[in-house]
């Protein structure tokens, strides 16, 4: 993600002695997303992932990272948080906390079809089954509370139309008939840039899952409204039926819906899309000084938002 705070190979190399995973190779920021300071590190061993947090403190990342580890010991394809001579996983750098984790094969597609929307549900049923066994509690900190909170802040910032849909938005999710879902640890943020994959578009392999930095324990069903609101939509945040008819139907195929979810689902599709516009408004406004710096559109979602206001399609138990 965005480099924040600068890694110098030598600060890295009197880090890595703490390791066992050899010497510095190459050390390469990553220039992608607004949250955490991330380098691609290859050492004589292979290639990881550094990541330094800008906002998460020592005391919140546990929930994190041992989530990562137990996810992976669960057969889930994402990264695992590499332990020290202390038997630790997270330590500091530069005045930050840190943690190296494995390297994924493969790239995002950002451009997917139903083959990869269909493994994408799949694991997203894999990865909410195997946290009912995750005791590391944590509520989700972009549900309810959040929004609350930050609303406020970007109001100043809209104009008239954009400050009555916020509002309007914001009242309904406040009385939206999400109480008693099925709940559980969630990704919240498993977007088309947080997976990655080899293979060909007839026979895509999925690498791997990866950013949780966002999770917590939330219902289930949002999980799935974000990451249909990003794979399974055209250009203009329409829903295309063929996509999000493969992704639904791998994931009631490990975890059947239920009826209440299905009650729910065209008000949890305008949740998952009032998350990430309010977000994006946020870290267009509000932004924090970087170097590699980039932050997403607002209007995306906010198209996709007045979209699931005026038609969400059914979901099937």
């Amino acid at each position: 993600m965005s480099v924040f705070t600068k890694v110098s190979p030598d600060q890295l190399n009197a880090w890595l002695k703490n390791y066992a995973i050899g010497s510095l190779v190459e050390l390469k920021g990553i220039a992608a997303g607004i949250e955490n300071t991330n380098y691609f590190v290859t050492t004589t061993s292979g290639r990881f992932v550094l990541t330094l947090f800008e906002k998460l403190t020592a005391d919140e990342l546990p929930f994190y990272l041992k989530l990562m580890a137990h996810l992976a010991h669960h057969g889930v394809p994402c990264p695992s948080p590499i332990a020290n001579n202390d038997d630790e996983i997270l330590g500091a750098l530069n005045g930050k906390p840190a943690t190296l984790v494995t390297c994924l094969p493969g790239a995002p597609v950002m451009s997917p079809n139903a083959a990869h929307c269909a493994l994408i549900g799949a694991t997203l049923a894999d990865m909410h089954l195997a946290g009912r066994s995750y005791s590391l509690v944590l509520e989700h900190p972009r549900g309810a509370a959040w929004r609350r909170e930050t609303a406020p802040k970007v109001m100043p910032f809209l104009d008239d139309d954009r400050r009555s849909l916020l509002s309007s938005e914001l009242e309904f999710q406040d009385s939206a008939p999400h109480a008693g879902l099925p709940r559980g640890p969630i990704h919240a943020d498993l977007f088309r840039d947080n997976a990655l994959w080899e293979g060909t578009d007839a026979a895509p392999r999925l690498g791997g899952v990866i950013d949780f930095y966002f999770a917590g324990v939330d219902a289930w069903l949002f999980d799935v409204a974000v990451t249909l609101n990003d794979w399974c939509v055209g250009a203009d945040g329409a829903i295309d039926p063929a996509r999000a008819e493969a992704m639904l139907a791998a994931y009631r195929a490990k975890r059947a819906f239920t009826n209440a979810e299905v009650a729910a689902w065209p008000s949890m599709l305008r949740a998952g899309a009032l998350r990430f516009w309010l977000s994006r408004l946020h870290d267009f406004y509000l932004p924090r000084p970087g170097e590699l710096t980039h932050a997403h559109d607002p209007e995306h979602f906010r198209r996709i938002l007045e979209l699931r206001r005026a038609n969400a399609a059914p979901l099937i138990a």
